[in-house]
């Protein structure tokens, strides 16, 4: 006897959805071209919430990679409420240190179809395409409307370069005539470009001197920025981006200003569209702030360089399982500066790290930036001419030293 009807439906049924789906077009593939990572802003750091409530915060950015559209990254990763932008605008800005975009530029930023969103609390969201085109190392300005200020606002303070807020809906505005400055970043984790076949991202990661602590506002004279225009300059790596994720006052182990690297490294390394290399430049402050408040003993001293090298070693280990070549940077000399005071037993300690970053295999590649920094007579020291005066920070000559010292043979296949 057959089979019943109702069997042989089910099996042909279950057979249909068990099948093979039709072929469909990949998805394209993005790769960054800007990124910041975000903190919790200090207080100091923080707009107040009527800046915030019912206000356009028109905010400009730097592209190193171009291509013929974009999408936008909104973030509220450290916020505890649902974060609402009603509407976000893109243009190209006049000038540098200006609010003012040029109007026939502007194109309007959808959201799954939407010109609003709502950002879950711990979430950031990234826009649809955007028919926009932009060159390498070309500037952007963006402007969110948000109706409601943020609970707990998410930031990057060390924008180096000028954002503006005004009341009310002015996203498409040609210019914000008396809107307030303030030379931080909100609510904006990234800018993609569609990636072609070659591109990939670099991710700097560091502390305040990635960030580039003392370079004036709207100049992107940073490391990072300097390495950005080699790598456009140069025919072979024209096809390479950078995201400059440093964070002023970070520390590898312990959370102080913005999360500790190793808890940070999968959002501002990992998950970044695109990334190929990551380049670690972190740990002077974990150096420093060990005897900030008086000294401590040899096992403390000896703990915390076990522990440090111990997190890089976990970094390397993560960025390898996902095909990025992780390249370790030496950290600074930083002896003489007031900001830690550092005497013997820190340099003990930033040299026995040091030792054990230039050991083979423990990274891909290794960036000497001690032996390039240092003062050959008191290698303990920053060389007075790439020393922003505070014996800790390069200055702009410095930045401009660390670039250009890094071979750009590190990125070629």
């Amino acid at each position: 006897m057959g089979k019943p009807v109702r069997w042989l439906v089910g099996c042909a049924l279950a057979a249909g959805l068990l099948a093979p789906a039709a072929a469909a077009a990949p998805p394209p593939k993005w790769v960054g071209a800007w990124a910041a990572s975000q903190q919790v802003p200090e207080t100091r750091n923080e707009l107040p919430k009527d800046d915030l409530d019912d206000a356009t915060l028109r905010q400009v950015v730097r592209v190193t990679q171009g291509g013929p559209q974009i999408r936008i990254r909104v973030t509220n990763v450290f916020g505890t409420e649902p974060l609402t932008v009603a509407a976000v605008q893109v243009a190209r800005p006049v000038a540098p240190g200006s609010p003012a975009i040029d109007p026939a530029t502007t194109r309007a930023v959808t959201f799954h179809g939407q010109a609003a969103v709502t950002v879950p609390a711990g979430a950031d969201w990234t826009s649809d395409p955007v028919a926009f085109a932009v060159k390498p190392l070309e500037r952007i300005a963006i402007s969110l409307h948000l109706p409601k200020a943020p609970a707990r606002q998410t930031s990057h303070p060390g924008s180096r370069t000028t954002s503006w807020t005004v009341k009310g809906d002015h996203t498409a505005a040609a210019d914000l005539p008396g809107a307030k400055p303030v030379v931080h970043w909100y609510q904006l984790a990234g800018v993609d470009v569609p990636a072609t076949a070659k591109a990939a991202a670099i991710v700097a990661f560091g502390d305040s001197i990635t960030d580039g602590f003392g370079v004036g506002p709207d100049r992107d004279d940073r490391w990072p920025d300097a390495l950005a225009e080699r790598l456009q300059a140069d025919p072979r790596t024209r096809h390479l981006s950078v995201l400059n994720h440093g964070i002023g006052g970070n520390r590898v182990l312990k959370d102080e200003l913005g999360p500790n690297a190793l808890a940070r490294f999968e959002r501002d390394v990992l998950a970044q569209p695109g990334v190929r290399f990551v380049i670690i430049l972190e740990g002077v402050n974990d150096l420093g702030t060990l005897t900030r408040d008086g000294p401590v003993g040899a096992e403390a001293h000896a703990r915390l360089v076990h522990e440090i090298t111990g997190a890089y070693a976990q970094m390397a280990a993560r960025a390898r399982a996902r095909g990025i070549k992780v390249i370790g940077a030496t950290i600074l000399p930083f002896a003489g500066t007031p900001v830690y005071n550092p005497g013997p037993a820190n340099e003990a300690d930033r040299q026995a790290i040091n030792a054990w970053i230039r050991r083979p295999g423990a990274f891909d590649a290794v960036i000497d930036f001690d032996a390039l920094m240092r003062d050959p007579a008191r290698p303990d020291r920053m060389r007075a001419d790439l020393d922003s005066g505070d014996r800790l920070h390069p200055s702009l000559a410095g930045y401009r030293a660390m670039a250009a010292a890094i071979p750009l043979e590190l990125f070629l296949p």
